[in-house]
């Protein structure tokens, strides 16, 4: 059996035009790199983003890393799938960002016919720590 295929129309600029006026748009997150197996992102956090404590919500870190996991599916659909959608997700806070960048990482772990499994890395680009690691699993959608 084949490993995942990614498919060529699936670019930074398409997600990125994509992205507009949606929720991923909405949060600020740019696509930067799509690649086989290996999705790259970015996020300049916002005051919007934080929580009424002064730090990073946590949805904020999630909505980038399943943002760019919900991309690594889309690249990687199977063919003759029409979508996916998040059927589970896990997410560990390891630390915090009041200000700057965030850059994710999101790798495949398991890309099947029914479901693909992402993991990501969020950190943070001023102080190279690490912000987050993400998994879920994408249920892939074929038609009726």
């Amino acid at each position: 059996m084949a490993g995942p295929q990614l498919l060529e129309h699936i670019t930074p600029e398409y997600m990125n035009v994509r992205a507009e006026g949606s929720f991923i748009g909405f949060m600020n997150v740019v696509y930067d790199a799509i690649m086989l197996g290996r999705i790259e992102t970015h996020m300049d956090v916002i005051p919007s983003h934080l929580a009424p404590n002064g730090y990073l919500h946590a949805a904020a870190i999630i909505a980038l890393a399943d943002s760019s996991c919900g991309c690594g599916s889309i690249a990687h659909l199977p063919e003759g799938a029409t979508n996916f959608t998040t059927i589970e997700l896990k997410s560990n806070h390891l630390g915090t960002a009041t200000e700057g960048t965030l850059e994710c990482i999101a790798t495949v772990a398991h890309a099947g016919r029914t479901t693909q499994v992402w993991d990501a890395v969020v950190t943070s680009r001023e102080s190279v720590k690490t912000i987050a690691l993400f998994r879920c699993t994408q249920m892939i959608i074929w038609p009726r």
